[in-house]
């Protein structure tokens, strides 16, 4: 089986070795295009191509069309472009190709934007006056509070909102991941409109990070990583019922399919939904090391295969390492 993963985050190589360590050599081809020629996942892929980086949209599909036929393409797990791709599963399958999407076009393009996701539960803000309101609305509810971009990956620009101390406080103390209240107030009048800002409640207990295997709503299979609050302590492998309760129903109601994440952390009622993440995650690797191969439970559950539920070793404390590659010789 061709399988081809188009661009996409590097952490995409955690999936090339999970399927590598579980399908017979020879049985599988990994195919993997980027816009960039010293891409690291190139570095684990069989085969490896540039795609232009110019294309997006209708044209970028169409291209992917014809990259499929060109390069005998079996199987194509989409990164870039997922959610406009998944409307157009007909071309492909035209051509003798399956499309791998997480989900239908209308629930990517939700779990993408989280202010859509949120909905009315999360205040989404655009100016300096709804700001305002929000945070009038949920400090009467909650001690403390924090924000982020409405659309972002790996947590960037999450802030806690400190109404204590300013900025140069926190610099000389080395805070990370808080902003003083009124500075970014105060920012907010050299930029009367901006891009959607969620404000929420600061969930201040652990935080878990689920990485799933499905099948058209299926829940096959789940790891749960909680995470240490003390940096260089690693991620526990855990079993907590009340989020593989939620982890089964969210996965039942987006009708969620192959590599998916779910994110969850602890506030004064227990574990609350941070967002679902349509693609395997930064630490994909550290859930296999519990014993299940999601990769592979995936792929056999694409084929409509059985898949027998694997021993997840509960309790296993895991973390990564950096290891350095050559990625071009000049």
């Amino acid at each position: 089986m061709r399988i081809w993963f188009n661009k996409t985050f590097s952490t995409i190589g955690a999936v090339f070795t999970n399927l590598r360590q579980s399908v017979p050599a020879g049985e599988v081809t990994l195919i993997c295009t980027h816009t960039h020629l010293t891409a690291a996942a190139f570095l684990a892929a069989d085969e490896s191509h540039l795609e232009p980086a110019e294309l997006t949209g209708q044209a970028y599909v169409e291209w992917c069309v014809d990259f499929c036929h060109q390069h005998n393409i079996n199987l194509f797990w989409p990164g870039k472009e997922a959610a406009l791709i998944s409307k157009y599963h007909v071309l492909f399958q035209a051509i003798g190709v399956q499309v791998l999407s997480v989900a239908d076009y209308h629930t990517l393009t939700l779990l993408h934007d989280k202010a859509e996701f949120y909905a009315d539960l999360r205040p989404a803000v655009n100016n300096r006056d709804e700001f305002d309101n929000a945070v009038a609305k949920l400090s009467a509810k909650h001690e403390k509070l924090c924000v982020k971009p409405a659309v972002s990956v790996f947590g960037l620009g999450f802030r806690v909102l400190d109404t204590q101390r300013d900025s140069i406080t926190q610099l000389l103390k080395g805070v990370e991941y808080q902003i003083p209240l009124q500075e970014l107030r105060q920012g907010m009048n050299n930029t009367p409109e901006f891009a959607t800002l969620l404000v929420m409640e600061h969930l201040g207990g652990p935080e878990w990070s689920v990485d799933c295997a499905g099948r058209h709503g299926e829940l096959i299979c789940a790891v749960q990583r909680k995470k240490s609050p003390l940096a260089g302590h690693g991620q526990t492998i855990d079993n907590n019922v009340d989020i593989q309760g939620m982890v089964t129903r969210l996965t039942a109601h987006y009708r969620l399919n192959g590599l998916f994440n779910i994110q969850f952390k602890e506030g004064v009622n227990g574990p609350s939904l941070l967002e679902i993440n349509p693609r395997p995650s930064g630490g994909f690797g550290m859930a296999c090391l519990s014993g299940a191969n999601l990769a592979y439970i995936a792929l056999q559950g694409i084929k409509g295969r059985a898949v027998q539920p694997p021993v997840i070793r509960y309790g296993l404390r895991v973390t990564e390492i950096n290891t350095p590659v050559v990625l071009q010789e000049l």
